[in-house]
């Protein structure tokens, strides 16, 4: 599945929030989820690119993808 596919069960917006604002704000929300509901995590954030993987890596959730229009970042995980 292309990442522009994705229809997120969650939007959370963390544009304007420095790190690690968006991964905990990510990781507060993902606990409200049901197992296979998709998040999309907007952020302005450039570490965000190499954190949300990480985080995921560490979580056990499912990093989708991202896409970047202009200087934000679409993030989407999937809770495992």
């Amino acid at each position: 599945m292309d990442v522009k596919d994705i229809k997120p069960d969650q939007v959370l917006d963390c544009v304007g929030l420095a790190c690690p604002m968006p991964i905990f704000k990510t990781s507060n929300k993902i606990t409200e989820m049901q197992a296979g509901q998709v998040l999309e995590v907007q952020s302005d954030d450039d570490g965000i690119e190499m954190d949300m993987p990480a985080w995921c890596t560490m979580t056990g959730n499912e990093y989708l993808g991202l896409i970047k229009t202009g200087g934000e970042y679409h993030v989407f995980v999937r809770k495992t």
